[in-house]
């Protein structure tokens, strides 16, 4: 009879009768007794009061009997500590029996108790079966290390531990080697800067001896552990790569990703004339093909990584298209991913087999498939020129079947079609305009109006398919709205006689009867500039708009190397940084790819203002579009800057996950990690969105596009060379001291303090004075939580009592991993600080300044990237009045407090600073900055992701510099 016996008993009194069988002096019927409590425990009873009588039941020679008490000793020890020092003896006792199973077992257990009492008594039997004969007790020690770690870290390092593990690594056998360097990357994870698996040639060359012959999870801890190794040069690279190779060919899904992660971070060292490179890149393509055969679930992981090894490295897989065709029973979230690899794979060579492919997409029955395989033909058109005109064929084919939600994608692609290749395919508008009753949803009817708007000078009857959309104007999506808005305006200024009425009837609709902020701004400047200057009205809404890039769903080079650097995790499946996902993410390292050979540099160079690929192997890059001030700023100098370093070696990009303000704040966990940039012009704001008019109403004319072409003064060369213009930073301002707590409050202790940023590190710097009668000893400080997680690092230093009219200068030192709570004003500080007298309670502000780290400067292409993603309405403007400074002294002043400007430029006389900062807990800044010489009022323009913080970084830049 099997054990489920054991399960189907629920008798009352059961507990009475279990404590006499564990008792029985027959060794079968305890036996039976510790089975029947083990089948009660797992199915929820309690049945912690027989823990005295199990735990007598571990004095036995049986394996099977002592597994199912320690089992049960497992689960109730954190419940019972006090009983569970019973057992410490027979785990000491079971560490030096002759059977290695159950030293092993012991040492097991030793590390699933997680009471703080037994620990100690722990250490001599774990450090004995860490030097244990049988490899086995040597590998499953190396693991309770680990867990001991997690319970007592100090404790650990006291023992010497660590240095045990680390000799682990030399171990002759291959499973101890793998178990050890799981247990230290499992330590170095909770503690980053402890350098605890210091990799070098020599280690390296153990851990690939004992690859071979590790088990699969084994093989797994081991080139995770590679991973995070930079070798030396292009050889060692070479090398490892060779070693590493052979894994692809294993049937552990896992082991081939792991594998395929250190070849892709190695390969970034080889030179790509080298002929390995080309045997390599053959290499790694069978077995991501391979796992494509496996069941849906594993194929679609496989899928989410191969779409960003795609990104980073096409030419891998660009002869495997057809592997990547749609099965008929896929299910949907394969069939989709399957179709996004098709995209960034198609090129001239494959381009009609993958049109054939997509139009059967498009017959399928699964709605979303179909649109996104509609989708798919237009990004086919933009990616690849040469096929855009069988392309847009397929479309007109696809429309001509007159199946709503086909029609509607085919339009909403067109539309880019024919950003993409203006003047070519024009002459397809007729058929479009024959569907416009059977468009009910926003997108696609915005598109149609942006097509009818754009081309109405080739629309006879353009005023009337306008106006037909104007009646039912309140009940459209703000989409629709906008960009009705916006077609019915370019249209009066093509025809201005025939549509005076129209024109004014949607400024009416869209300013006096609209309550959307982003439709009556734009109302409001289409008004004022056909009433003040139609000439400029022209040149602003009717410009020449800038060619949409062909990819505009890249992931960010930043962020797509550090994904990479995680290829076979969760992060490679949802495609963000563990940071982004990962509770309690402080400790997570952001990772990123070597520097290629030959070259200090990334991959990527700008190129005619775009962060193109070097060769033709390099993937594309992420093209911003060029119609805007700032992307004409970012573009201008193609000389990489002479003075600044090499970028910081954490992606810029990267936010805590936690809610760091707390109070449901979802705008800070906004998904910063993956910029896109898209197509949409700020001044025109043509394909929907509102708007940035410049920063305002008060935007100078300068800022139209018919200045984009305005020579440039020759202070080009150091126009990012900040080197050149801008002196040396002066330190970070540190404000003078107030009182916090008066004496009147404080029972004689007056507390006079402020906040400083020295070395990277906060502190508040305080004066206490004792104007009691009595002396003052036993000092300690404490804060509440706040916004930021500020919280001392220490205890509060004061060595000796404070004597009667005595005062004394103090420094804390403080850290940001405190617990968070959104404050009102965000930078406020509950403090409560003890004395022998009593507890006394101040608030204090801490200047937002003393929160900007030192690697707060962004890179230019991630600058522009960034500032076009964040929404407009993330936009904030300030006014700083009476600063009698010019931009250089501005700027020197302001990096001085981690304020970093990435560019700066003069339009008129007015000079624009865009400077970038971060916040502690990975808050991401950016502001626009202007100076007018002569001028003491300065304007500042600040966008982020969380704009709750906006204000507060306002008054960091008018303390700094006003002071």
């Amino acid at each position: 009879m099997t054990d489920s016996k054991y399960f189907t008993t629920t008798k009352k009194g059961e507990i009475f009768e279990l404590k006499a069988e564990l008792n029985s002096d027959k060794k079968e019927k305890k036996k039976e007794a510790v089975k029947k409590v083990i089948a009660s425990m797992t199915v929820g009873k309690d049945v912690s009061a027989l823990f005295p009588d199990v735990v007598n039941c571990m004095q036995t020679d049986n394996l099977e009997l002592k597994k199912l008490v320690y089992l049960y000793l497992m689960n109730y020890a954190k419940s019972q500590p006090d009983m569970a020092i019973m057992a410490v003896n027979t785990f000491v006792k079971d560490c030096e029996d002759p059977n290695p199973l159950i030293r092993a077992l012991a040492v097991r257990t030793m590390g699933c108790i997680r009471v703080d009492k037994i620990t100690e008594y722990l250490c001599e039997p774990l450090r004995k079966c860490l030097k244990d004969e049988d490899p086995y007790v040597r590998k499953t020690a190396a693991v309770c290390v680990a867990k001991l770690h997690d319970i007592n870290a100090q404790l650990v390092e006291d023992q010497g531990f660590l240095d045990t593990l680390k000799d682990l690594i030399s171990d002759s056998n291959p499973m101890v080697v793998a178990n050890a360097v799981a247990a230290l990357s499992e330590i170095a994870e909770s503690h980053p800067n402890s350098n605890l698996l210091d990799l070098n040639p020599q280690t390296i060359n153990k851990l690939l001896t004992a690859l071979n012959e590790c088990t699969e999870w084994g093989q797994i801890f081991i080139l995770d552990c590679l991973a995070n190794y930079t070798p030396r040069d292009d050889r060692e690279s070479q090398s490892i790569c060779e070693r590493v190779t052979p894994r692809l060919s294993h049937a552990n899904s896992a082991v081939v990703l792991s594998a395929v992660k250190v070849l892709m971070k190695f390969m970034e060292m080889l030179p790509k004339d080298l002929d390995y490179y080309g045997t390599l890149l053959k290499k790694l393509a069978p077995p991501l093909v391979t796992l494509l055969s496996a069941e849906p679930e594993l194929q679609y992981v496989a899928l989410r990584n191969i779409n960003l090894i795609v990104q980073r490295r096409p030419e891998i897989l660009k002869h495997e298209m057809k592997v990547f065709f749609v099965k008929y029973n896929d299910p949907i979230y394969v069939k989709l991913e399957k179709l996004d690899i098709m995209i960034r794979l198609a090129s001239q060579a494959n381009i009609a087999q993958v049109l054939a492919e997509l139009k059967e997409y498009a017959t399928e029955v699964d709605v979303d498939f179909v649109r996104k395989a509609v989708r798919a033909i237009g990004r086919c058109a933009i990616k690849v020129e040469q096929s855009a005109e069988r392309c847009v064929s397929t479309l007109l084919d696809l429309i001509q079947t007159k199946v709503n939600y086909v029609v509607q994608e085919a339009i909403v692609v067109i539309k880019d079609i024919f950003r993409k290749y203006p003047n070519k395919y024009e002459s397809v508008i007729a058929t479009l305009c024959e569907n416009l009753d059977s468009l009910d949803e926003p997108e696609a009817r915005a598109a149609m109006i942006w097509i009818v708007g754009e081309y109405a000078e080739r629309i006879d009857n353009a005023d009337e398919l306008l106006e037909s959309f104007l009646e039912g104007f309140h009940d459209e999506s703000t989409q629709v709205q906008l960009q009705l808005l916006t077609a019915i305006v370019k249209l009066f200024l093509k025809k201005p006689t025939e549509t005076q009425e129209l024109v004014q009837q949607v400024l009416s609709l869209a300013t006096q009867d609209s309550d959307n902020p982003d439709l009556r701004d734009r109302g409001y400047i289409y008004w004022r500039l056909l009433s003040t200057d139609p000439v400029a009205a022209k040149e602003v809404v009717l410009a020449e708009k800038p060619l949409i890039s062909e990819e505009t769903d890249l992931i960010e080079p930043t962020l797509l190397e550090e994904l990479i650097c995680h290829i076979g995790t969760l992060a490679s499946v949802y495609h963000k940084p563990p940071s982004a996902f990962v509770e309690g993410s402080r400790g997570v390292q952001h990772k990123r790819l070597p520097g290629s050979a030959g070259s200090g540099e990334s991959v990527e160079s700008p190129d005619t203002g775009t962060a193109a690929a070097v060769a033709s192997e390099a993937p594309p890059a992420v093209i911003p579009s060029q119609g805007d001030l700032l992307g004409d700023l970012l573009n201008l100098d193609l000389t990489p800057p002479t003075t600044t370093g090499p970028p910081p070696p954490s992606s810029g990009l990267q936010m805590g996950a936690m809610d760091l303000l707390g109070g449901g704040l979802d705008s800070l966990m906004g998904d910063e990690s993956e910029p896109v940039i898209t197509s949409r012009d700020r001044l025109g704001g043509d394909l929907g969105g509102s708007p940035a008019m410049g920063t305002g109403f008060g935007a100078t004319p300068a800022a139209m596009p018919a200045s984009f072409n305005a020579p440039v003064s020759s202070g080009l060369d150091d126009l990012f060379d900040l080197g050149g213009g801008v002196g040396m930073p002066m330190g970070a301002y540190s404000p003078p001291k107030t009182v916090w707590l008066p004496a009147m409050k404080g029972k004689g202790l007056e507390i006079s303090g402020t906040f400083a940023r020295r070395a990277g590190v906060i502190q508040i710097e305080m004066t206490l004075t004792n104007k009691a009668m009595s002396v003052m000893s036993d000092f300690a400080i404490q804060f509440n939580r706040n916004s930021f997680g500020l919280a001392p690092a220490g205890p509060l230093q004061v060595l000796t009592p404070l004597s009667p009219n005595q005062s004394i200068e103090v420094t804390l030192p403080l850290n940001t991993v405190g617990p968070v709570m959104k404050m009102d004003p965000l930078n406020n500080l509950q403090v409560a600080v003890k004395n022998n007298i009593d507890v006394f309670y101040f608030s204090c502000q801490y200047p937002i300044s003393m929160l900007f780290v030192e690697d707060g400067k962004m890179e230019r292409q991630v600058f522009l990237a960034t500032w076009k993603d964040i929404p407009n309405e993330n936009e904030s403007q300030f006014q700083i009045k009476d600063c009698h400074l010019n931009s250089d002294a501005a700027s020197n002043k302001l990096q001085g407090s981690n304020i970093f400007t990435i560019a700066k430029r003069t339009v008129d006389g007015q000079d624009m600073l865009y400077q970038s900062m971060k916040l502690t807990n990975g808050i991401w800044v950016l502001a626009e900055l202007r100076v007018q010489a002569g001028n003491p009022n300065f304007t500042v323009s600040l966008k982020c992701r969380a704009p709750e913080v906006s204000q507060c970084v306002f008054q960091g830049y008018e303390t700094v510099l006003k002071n």
